[in-house]
């Protein structure tokens, strides 16, 4: 696929997908993910997330502003890997805001502390599985039968 082919696919999956798992990197080193809601994926594979300013996420992005967050559904999984940063602009929360953020905010975008991530993506891998289920067990089989490496999809890394 060309590079344009394979942005396309990372953000259908994104946008198919709505919640990933956002991966921070906290005060001693460790990895630590949790489920957030995309807002937006603008066409380069960037990313939108409304959070509170006092959650986790934001401190560690404040420390360290290296990020991943992975998308998963059916039979589809991307991993992008990034730069988070911070964005506290009332224009551009307004802007972003939207019917389902109210559930975690039913202030509205003037809520104190609400603040948006922003994560500049850097590159992503991808991963799918045409078929569903019943075409891998299929293709397991196979190549159990054949004595053969299993091929189940198509993957691909791009650089965002």
């Amino acid at each position: 696929m060309s590079d344009e082919q394979d942005i396309s696919k990372v953000t259908d999956i994104i946008n198919h997908s709505h919640i990933g798992m956002f991966t921070t990197i906290n005060e001693e080193n460790a990895l630590v993910s949790r489920p957030l809601a995309v807002q937006d994926v603008e066409n380069d594979g960037d990313m939108w997330f409304f959070t509170s300013d006092d959650t986790s996420q934001v401190a560690h992005v404040k420390a360290n502003p290296a990020v991943n967050v992975s998308f998963g559904k059916g039979t589809e999984w991307v991993s992008v890997a990034g730069t988070a940063q911070i964005v506290t602009d009332r224009q551009q929360i307004r802007e972003r805001w939207n019917q389902a953020v109210e559930a975690w905010f039913p202030d509205g975008p003037e809520t104190p502390g609400v603040v948006l991530l922003r994560v500049d993506s850097d590159s992503a891998e991808y991963w799918t599985s045409p078929g569903g289920t019943a075409a891998t067990v299929l293709q397991w089989v196979k190549s159990k039968v054949t004595n053969s490496r299993m091929s189940v999809g198509e993957s691909g890394t791009v650089e965002l």
